[in-house]
């Protein structure tokens, strides 16, 4: 049952954020929540001690300083920096940490250019009817949970819990 919770709540959260931050430019409170509150419930069972779940909170007591930052800058949303801060305690301080934060780093400019670049050519994609969100155009924000998932896919293989659940040391 841990093992399932471990290979299923991570990456279902962040895919469910992703298209919910595509299409409506918003990051429901509850995916960070079911984060933060999965990660407490399946570390002890998936093998870390206390130290080991005070340490990862810490991790993300730590990205949630640096995101409230940016967030009270006006340069990240409320509800990435939440995102990016329940996710970051499912790494702890490992180097699948700054993996995850490098990944979520290079998704993010890439997602910002290409915004920006159909931003530019919104007259002709809307022209060739394809279902793209109007709010992808509307918006002055970019949908950054879409990097924060991307980012968390590619780290989450390396994490501890998910060396865990596959029975390898970590």
């Amino acid at each position: 049952m841990t093992d399932a919770a471990i290979f299923v709540v991570f990456p279902l959260c962040l895919a469910f954020a992703a298209f919910s931050d595509f299409f409506t430019m918003t990051i429901p409170n509850r995916v960070s929540a079911i984060l933060l509150a999965a990660f407490v419930v399946v570390a002890p069972f998936a093998g870390l001690g206390l130290q080991d779940i005070l340490t990862h909170l810490g991790a993300g007591a730590i990205v949630f300083t640096f995101c409230f930052a940016l967030f009270a800058l006006n340069i990240m949303g409320g509800g990435d920096a939440k995102l990016l801060t329940a996710s970051a305690v499912w790494f702890g301080f490992e180097h699948s940490l700054f993996l995850f934060l490098a990944y979520v780093s290079i998704f993010g400019g890439v997602l910002t250019l290409v915004i920006l670049m159909l931003r530019k050519q919104e007259n002709a994609l809307l022209a060739t009817g394809l279902p793209l969100p109007h709010l992808l155009f509307t918006a002055k924000k970019i949908p950054y949970g879409i990097a924060i998932g991307l980012g968390g896919f590619l780290a989450y293989p390396s994490s501890s819990l998910m060396m865990a659940a596959l029975g390898q040391v970590r």
